[in-house]
C-alpha cells in the first residue's frame, strides 16, 4: 500500500478536521444531523463526500452523492440521516420533495429539533424557503426549518456546496512538491514481495519477459484480495499505474481506444460525455458500458479498478466482458520479444480465468467500436444486491439490422451461466439473415434454451433462476430493441400492447428522501425528550473514536486462531510445528494450556474452548498461534496440521428433524384454551410448513479483545463485547482465578446486535489462555470471513402449522411447532425459542394455541442472539398463516389483520393481559398517514396497465415483550460522581454500541440533578466500577440503566437539597461547593430491578409492550426479481421518548436491517441443497457474496412517525424501549413483494395462495412469479 500511494497526497478523516479544533463541514453536518450512532462506518462516509466535493466541479447533484455513498455500509442508521446530511452539498430545489411532506398531516421536525405542526395541503416560496401553515421548508434540506438567520445546516450559509469561510480554512492543500514531482521507476522489496513499478512500455515489457509469473497490479481490487483470503503467493508485483501508453484514452474515426490501466471512473467519465460531441446512434455500445459502469462495485473500487486488469482475470461473472464482446471490442496485447497482436474480445477468454494472453505478453489498449445506424447494444446485469454486488447472470447484446430490418450482424454474449464468458453462437445464428420480429426471437428464444443450460448442481447454484434469467435477457432486448427502432425508424411498427412497455423501462431510482414526526418535550427545561445529538458523534466523524483494536499497547503480540475444517470428525492429530518454526511466532496453545475449565457456555456449559478429541463444526477452536504480527500469527495458524478421521454430519434443518437430533434438555411449549376441541368448531382450516432464512450481525468491527496480564495474577481485558461481565466470569473460569482479578472494559463497541453478547466470550477466553501462558499482553481482532464463520448467526426456523378459523376470517384455532437450527451447542438458543413461542401470536388475539420449539443439533457454529431474539420469526410464521387465511377466504390480509388484532386487557396466548395496547392506535394512524386505501387503488391501476412490472403494498404489525425472561437479569447498577467544579460523572453496567445509551444516560442524569446536559459526561463501562451487570442486550438497557442512574441522582440531589432551599437562585457549582465544604457525600451507587416481572414461565414475564405498524410500497421486475421499496410509512410506540432523534434513527436502522433479513440477505451453507459448496463450509462469508443493504435499497420515500400521547408508566420519564421493537416491521415489505407476485401470478393464469420463503431474493421472486420458462416467453410475442 505504502509503495503504491509514493508521489500521492495522502489525506485522512483525522487530516481535515477534529473535535477540539473544529470540524470540517462534511463532518459537522454528519453529527449534526445525527447520523453517526456506533461510529465504525462513519470515517468512510466523511471521506466518500470529501473526495466527492474535492472531485467534482460545482456541486454535486443528489443522485451522485447517493451514487458516491453506496459503495459505503452502515449497519445502525438505514443510511437515511447519512444521506440526509450530505444532501445539504447539493443544495436541490426546495420543491423536489417537500410538498409531499407539507401535505403530510402532524408533526413537523425542524433543523432544530422542534415541532411545529403543518395543517396546509400547498406551499409558497419566500425569502428562500417554502412556507406552509407557519411552516418554513429548508431548500438545502427539503426538511422543515424554523431558522431565523443562516446556521450551519442551512442553505442560505452555504455556497457551491460548502459553508463559505470554512472550507479555505480547513482544506487540506496539495503539496507544491508533489505537483513538481516526476515518478521515478522503483524495485522495492518486501518481506514477501519485491514491488516493480515501470514507468515506460519498454521497461515493462522487460520486466514481465524477466519475471513471466509476475503478477501486473493495477488498483489491486483483484490482488489484494487474493493474497488477504486465498492466501496467493505473488514473488514478484509489477505495478502498471505509471506507464503512459496503458493510461491513453482516444477517439478515433471509428471508435474509442483506452489504455488498459484506465480507471472505470475515467472510462465512464470519457464515454458518457462523448454525447455532446458524437452522433447518438454512434453510442449506443457506450451507453450499455456506462450502464454497467453505474453498478459495477462501488464508487471507490470504480475510481481505482482499472479496465485491463477486469479484462485479463478472466472472471465467468464479469459485467464488462459480454458487453465488450458483443460491441465487437478488440484488444491490443504486446511482448518485449513478439510482434504486437489483436485479440477480439469474443475470442479472448478461454476457460475458468484462463485468457489468451501469454505469461511474458501484456494487455496494452482496448478498442471499441462506433455503433452503426440501427446497431443496437445493451447490458443487463442481475444481482442479489443492486449496487456493488457480484452478478448472478450478466449479458451484453447487440444486432445490426438493415434498411429493411432484417438482422446482418448479431453479438449474444453471457456471463454467469459457465466456467467463462460465453458467445451464444447458436443464438447469434439464429438472429441473423431473419427479419426483425417476433418470429426472429422465438428461434432465438429456442436457441438460448438449447445453448444457455445451467445445470444442476452447478458452482453458484440457482441453476433454473441462471437459466431462466439468460431468456428473460434476450425477450428484453428484443422488446427493447423493437421500441427503440420504432422510434428511430417510422417504417417499422412493433405489435405491443401499452402493457408490455414495462419490459423495457428501466428503473431510474431517484434520490430518496425521509420524513421524521416527533412531539415536543412537555418543558422547555426538560433534557430528557429533546433529540439530542450522539455524545460521541464529533470524534466518530473526525476519526477520532476508539475502539478496541485502536487501543495501543506497548509489546503487545497478535494471536490467530486455528480451527476446524470439518463438520464432524474426530481429532487424530495436531502437529504446530511447522507452524512455530516461522519467525516471529512466539507459541502455539491449546486445550493443554487451560489452567481451569474448559468447558464453557452461557446457560449449559456444553461446549469446549478448545475441541479436545471431536470437533462438531467447521470453525471450531482447536487452537490459537501468537506472533509478533497479526499476519505472521495467521500465516502460522495456516500451518498447523490436523488429521481427522470424519463422521457423519447434519448440515440443515430438515436433516435434523429426519434424525430426530434435538437438544434434549430443552421442552419449550406454551398451551391455550382447548385446541383440539377447538378445530373441530372450525368453519376452515389449513396446515402447512413454513421457513425463513438466518442472518449475520455484519457488525461493522468484528469481534476483537486484547488481554493484558497484571500483576499478583490479575488481568486487564478490552473487549468489543456487550456483555463485559460475562466474560470476565468466563475468563476468571477459564484460568481458575476469581473473578475480582480480571477487568474487562469498553468505551464503545462498532455494533454488536446481539451477535457480541456470547459468542465473543469464547475469543476473549482462548485469548486469555495465550496471554497467562505467556505472561505478555496479547490481541486477537479477527478477519471478517473468519468472524462470519466461526460466531453464528441468528437462527433460521421451519415452522408447521394447523390453522383453524371461521368464514369472517376470526382466527379459533393454532397448533404450531418450531425448529431452529441451533447449532453445535447450545448457547442462548433456549431463551430465544421461548421469545419465538412467545411472540407466534403477532398482534392477533388467538384463543387456542399450542406452540412448541425444538432445538435443531447440527453441525455448524452454534447461533446466537441477534436483534430481535426469535421473535421475528415467531411474528413472520403469524402473517404468513394469516396470508393464507385472507387468501383462502377471498379477503384482504388487513381486512383479517384487523378483525383478529388485540384490545385493551385482552389476555396473550401465555396469560399475561395487554396494559396501555397501543397496537389499534398504531395501526389506525399508519393506514391514515400512507394513505392505504388511495395508494391501494393505484396500485391495481398500476398492475393492471403493467405486464412486466408489479408493485405490491402491504400493512403490518408488530408487538415485542421487553424484559428478560431471565428473571434476575433484570437488574443494573450504576455510580454517579459530582465534582466541586460541578461537572458529573456518571457509570453504568451497560454498553455504548451504536444505540445512543450513554447520550440517554447523560439527559436522565442532567434532568435528575438538574445541571446542563454538557455537564454530564460517560467515559467508560468496566467491571471494576459496576459490578454483575446484565448484558447490554434485550432492549432493556435505558429502562435498566436510566432507572439505575435516576436512584443514584436522586440521593445525591436529596443530599444537595437542603443547600438549595437555602440558595434557590445560586449555581450548581456553589451548592455543590458548599456541600463539600460541608462534608457531603458527593457520590451515589444507584440500583434497579423492573418491578412485577416474573421471568419466563410466570404470569408475567414481560414488563410491557412496544407496538407498531408500518406500510411499504415495492416495485417488481416479473422477468429479473429485481424490486425497489418506493415508500415505507412506519408509526412506531416509543412512550415519551427519552430522545426522539435517537429513537428514529433505531427504528429507521432496524426496518433496513430487517428489511436485509426477509428480502435480501441469504446464507449459503454447504448441505445436501447446495452440494457444490464444501459440506458444513459457510459461502457466503464476507461482502463479496453475503450482501447488506446499501443506501440505493432503503425505501425511496421514506416516513417514520413516534405515537403521540402513549406514555409508558413502567419505565424511566414514560419512555419504552426502542432497539429491537421496530425490527420486524420490515415484514410490510415483505408481505407487499409477495403481493406483487400474486398480481404477476393471477397475470399468468395462477391462482391461489403460493409459499414464499425468506429472505425473498431475487430468485425465489422470479420464479414465484411464475412462467420462467422459454415456452412462456414466446407466448408473451
Amino acid at each position: 500500500m505504502q509503495y503504491a500511494v509514493e508521489g500521492m497526497h495522502v489525506i485522512t478523516v483525522e487530516g481535515i478536521g477534529n473535535a477540539r479544533d473544529g470540524l470540517h463541514p462534511v463532518q459537522e453536518r454528519l453529527s449534526k444531523a445525527h447520523g453517526s450512532q456506533c461510529g465504525f462506518c462513519t470515517p468512510g462516509f466523511v471521506m466518500s463526500m470529501y473526495s466527492l466535493l474535492r472531485n467534482t466541479r460545482g456541486s454535486p447533484t443528489e443522485l451522485q452523492i447517493e451514487e458516491c455513498l453506496a459503495g459505503n455500509l452502515c449497519r445502525c442508521t438505514g443510511y437515511r440521516p447519512i444521506l440526509d446530511a450530505f444532501k445539504g452539498f447539493a443544495q436541490p430545489s426546495a420543491t423536489s420533495y417537500t410538498r409531499e411532506t407539507i401535505r403530510s398531516d402532524g408533526g413537523l421536525e425542524c433543523a432544530n429539533g422542534h415541532i411545529k405542526e403543518a395543517k396546509g395541503e400547498s406551499g409558497a416560496m419566500e425569502n428562500g424557503k417554502l412556507e406552509a401553515s407557519g411552516v418554513q421548508i429548508c431548500p438545502t434540506t427539503g426538511q422543515p426549518c424554523s431558522c431565523t438567520k443562516p446556521g450551519p445546516l442551512c442553505a442560505t450559509s452555504v455556497k457551491n456546496g460548502v459553508e463559505e469561510g470554512l472550507m479555505s480554512s480547513k482544506e487540506p492543500i496539495f503539496p507544491v512538491e508533489l505537483r513538481k514531482h516526476v515518478p521515478a521507476s522503483l524495485a522495492l522489496p518486501g518481506t514477501t514481495s519485491t514491488w516493480h513499478r515501470p514507468v515506460t512500455m519498454p521497461e515493462l515489457l522487460g520486466l514481465k519477459a524477466q519475471h513471466p509469473s509476475a503478477k501486473l497490479v493495477g488498483g489491486n481490487t483483484e490482488v489484494g484480495i487474493e493474497m488477504k483470503f486465498k492466501h496467493a503467493d505473488y514473488p514478484v508485483l509489477i505495478a502498471v499505474t505509471h506507464v503512459p501508453e496503458l493510461k491513453k484514452m482516444e477517439v478515433e474515426d471509428d471508435g474509442v481506444r483506452v489504455g488498459a490501466s484506465c480507471t472505470l471512473t475515467q472510462i465512464y467519465q470519457l464515454l458518457s460525455g462523448l454525447a455532446d460531441e458524437i452522433p447518438k446512434y454512434k453510442l449506443s455500445a457506450f451507453e450499455a458500458i456506462c450502464g454497467q459502469l453505474r453498478w459495477f462495485a462501488g464508487h471507490q473500487i470504480r475510481n481505482v479498478a482499472t479496465l485491463g486488469g477486469n479484462i485479463v482475470t478472466g472472471s465467468p461473472i464479469s459485467d464488462l466482458n459480454p458487453v465488450l464482446i458483443a460491441s465487437g471490442a478488440v484488444f491490443s496485447i504486446a511482448a518485449e520479444s513478439s510482434v504486437d497482436r489483436k485479440v477480439p474480445a469474443r475470442a479472448f477468454f478461454l476457460g475458468y480465468r484462463k485468457v489468451d494472453l501469454k505469461p511474458s505478453e501484456v494487455l496494452v489498449d482496448i478498442f471499441i467500436p462506433f455503433t452503426r445506424r440501427q446497431e443496437y447494444v445493451r447490458e443487463f446485469k442481475q444481482a442479489h444486491r443492486r449496487e456493488d454486488d457480484i452478478a448472478i447472470v450478466t449479458a451484453g447484446m447487440r444486432v445490426w439490422l438493415s434498411d429493411d430490418f432484417v438482422v446482418k450482424e448479431a453479438g449474444i454474449s453471457y456471463g454467469g451461466v459457465a466456467a467463462k464468458t460465453v458467445t451464444a453462437s447458436k443464438v447469434e445464428q439464429a438472429l441473423v439473415g431473419c427479419l426483425w420480429g417476433k418470429e426472429a426471437m422465438k428461434m432465438a428464444l429456442d436457441a438460448v434454451k438449447e445453448e444457455v443450460c445451467v445445470p444442476v448442481g452447478a458452482p453458484g447454484g440457482m441453476a433454473e433462476f441462471r437459466n431462466s434469467l439468460a431468456a428473460s435477457f434476450l425477450f428484453k432486448f428484443f422488446m427493447r430493441v423493437s421500441y427503440d427502432l420504432e422510434a428511430d425508424s417510422p417504417a417499422f411498427k412493433h405489435t405491443f400492447g401499452q402493457d408490455c412497455q414495462s419490459a423495457v423501462e428501466e428503473f431510474d431510482r431517484p434520490p430518496s428522501c425521509g420524513t421524521q414526526y416527533f412531539a415536543e418535550p412537555t418543558s422547555e427545561f426538560d433534557i430528557v425528550g429533546k433529540p439530542e445529538r450522539h455524545r460521541s458523534a464529533d470524534v466518530q466523524v473526525s476519526g477520532e473514536a476508539q475502539y478496541t483494536d485502536d487501543i495501543p499497547v506497548s509489546g503487545c503480540l497478535h494471536a490467530a486462531l486455528v480451527t476446524s475444517s470439518k463438520p464432524h470428525a474426530l481429532i487424530v492429530s495436531v502437529d504446530p510445528s511447522d507452524a512455530l518454526l516461522v519467525p516471529g511466532v512466539h507459541g502455539y496453545f491449546d486445550h493443554k494450556h487451560v489452567p481451569g475449565n474448559n468447558m464453557w457456555g452461557p446457560i449449559l456449559h456444553d461446549e469446549e474452548l478448545f475441541a479436545t478429541e471431536i470437533v462438531t463444526c467447521v470453525g471450531q477452536v482447536i487452537g490459537v498461534i501468537v506472533g509478533e504480527t497479526q499476519a505472521i500469527a495467521q500465516r502460522a495458524a495456516r500451518l498447523v496440521s490436523v488429521e481427522y478421521d470424519e463422521l457423519p454430519a447434519i448440515l440443515s434443518i430438515a436433516d435434523a428433524i429426519e434424525a430426530e437430533s434435538f437438544f434434549p434438555s430443552y421442552r419449550g411449549q406454551i398451551d391455550c384454551g382447548d385446541v383440539d376441541k377447538a378445530f373441530l368448531d372450525c368453519d376452515h382450516e389449513i396446515s402447512g410448513e413454513f421457513e425463513c432464512g438466518g442472518q449475520e450481525h455484519f457488525y461493522l468491527e468484528p469481534q476483537t479483545c486484547v488481554v493484558l496480564p497484571q500483576e499478583n495474577e490479575e488481568l486487564l481485558m478490552y473487549a468489543s463485547t456487550q456483555a463485559l461481565y460475562h466474560h470476565a466470569e468466563t475468563v476468571a473460569e477459564t484460568l481458575g482465578i476469581p473473578i475480582n482479578k480480571v477487568v474487562c472494559k469498553t468505551k464503545r463497541i462498532g455494533g454488536g446486535f446481539g451477535g457480541k453478547e456470547t459468542r465473543s466470550e469464547f475469543l476473549n477466553a482462548v485469548t486469555a489462555v495465550a496471554a497467562w501462558s505467556l505472561r505478555k499482553p496479547v490481541r486477537l481482532c479477527l478477519d471478517r470471513d473468519e468472524d462470519m464463520k466461526i460466531t453464528g448467526q441468528r437462527h433460521a426456523f421451519i415452522a408447521k402449522y394447523r390453522v383453524g378459523f371461521n368464514k369472517d376470517g376470526r382466527i379459533i384455532a393454532v397448533d404450531l411447532k418450531c425448529y431452529s437450527n441451533a447449532g453445535n451447542s447450545l448457547d442462548l438458543s433456549p431463551p430465544i425459542m421461548d421469545r419465538c413461542l412467545s411472540h407466534s401470536d403477532c398482534t392477533y388475539r388467538i384463543p387456542n394455541m399450542r406452540a412448541r420449539g425444538f432445538l435443531c443439533k447440527m453441525n455448524i457454529p452454534s447461533n446466537t442472539a441477534f436483534r430481535g431474539f426469535g421473535g421475528p420469526q415467531g411474528m413472520l410464521f403469524a402473517d404468513m398463516w394469516l396470508d393464507r387465511v385472507a387468501l383462502s377466504l377471498g379477503k384482504r390480509p388487513e381486512e383479517i389483520r384487523e378483525v383478529n388484532m388485540y384490545c385493551e386487557g385482552e389476555l396473550t396466548h401465555f396469560g399475561q393481559p395487554l396494559e396501555s395496547c397501543q397496537i389499534r392506535s398504531c395501526w389506525e394512524e399508519v393506514l391514515s398517514r400512507s394513505d392505504y386505501e388511495m395508494r391501494k387503488a393505484k396500485v391495481q391501476e398500476f398492475n393492471s396497465n403493467s405486464r412486466f412490472k408489479k408493485r405490491g403494498i402491504a400493512v403490518t404489525t408488530t408487538k415485542f415483550g421487553i424484559a428478560f425472561t431471565l428473571y434476575l437479569m433484570n437488574q443494573a447498577g450504576a455510580l454517579v460522581h459530582v465534582y466541586t467544579d460541578g461537572s458529573v460523572l456518571v457509570t453504568h453496567g451497560g454498553v455504548e454500541m451504536g444505540q445512543g445509551l450513554h447520550t440517554k444516560m447523560c439527559q436522565v442524569a442532567a434532568q435528575a440533578l438538574g445541571v446542563p446536559f454538557e455537564t454530564v459526561h460517560i467515559s467508560e463501562t468496566s467491571t471494576d466500577k459496576v459490578a454483575n451487570a446484565s448484558p447490554s442486550a434485550a432492549s432493556q438497557s435505558s429502562d435498566l440503566y436510566g432507572g439505575a442512574v435516576m436512584d443514584a441522582c436522586k440521593q445525591i440531589a436529596d443530599r444537595l437539597a437542603p443547600y438549595r432551599s437555602q440558595s434557590p437562585d445560586a449555581p450548581f457549582v456553589e451548592i455543590v461547593k458548599k456541600a463539600y465544604a460541608d462534608r457531603v457525600d458527593l457520590s451515589a451507587h444507584g440500583f434497579f430491578i423492573t418491578p412485577d416481572v416474573t421471568g419466563w414461565g410466570g404470569k408475567r414475564p414481560f414488563n410491557y409492550f412496544c407496538y407498531g405498524a408500518a406500510c411499504s410500497e415495492v416495485e417488481l421486475d416479473v422477468l429479473t426479481g429485481d424490486w425497489h421499496i418506493l415508500r415505507t410509512d412506519i408509526v412506531m410506540d416509543v412512550g415519551n421518548p427519552l430522545n426522539p432523534a435517537i429513537d428514529i434513527g433505531q427504528v429507521e436502522g432496524g426496518f433496513v436491517q430487517g428489511m436485509g433479513w426477509l428480502c435480501l440477505e441469504e446464507l449459503v451453507w454447504g448441505d445436501k441443497a447446495n452440494a457444490w459448496v464444501r459440506p458444513g463450509h459457510l459461502q457466503t462469508c464476507g461482502p463479496g457474496t453475503y450482501k447488506i443493504p446499501t443506501a440505493n435499497d432503503i425505501p425511496i420515500d421514506f416516513r417514520v412517525s413516534l405515537l403521540r400521547n402513549a406514555a409508558n408508566p413502567r419505565a424511566v420519564h414514560s419512555s419504552k424501549a426502542v432497539g429491537e421493537p421496530p425490527f420486524y416491521l420490515s415484514a410490510s415489505a415483505f408481505f407487499a413483494l409477495k403481493d406483487a407476485c400474486y398480481s404477476a401470478r393471477r397475470a399468468a393464469g395462477l391462482e391461489g395462495w403460493f409459499d414464499l420463503k425468506a429472505p425473498a431474493t431475487p430468485e425465489r421472486l422470479r420464479l414465484a412469479c411464475g412462467r420462467t420458462d422459454v415456452e412462456s416467453l414466446k407466448e408473451e410475442l
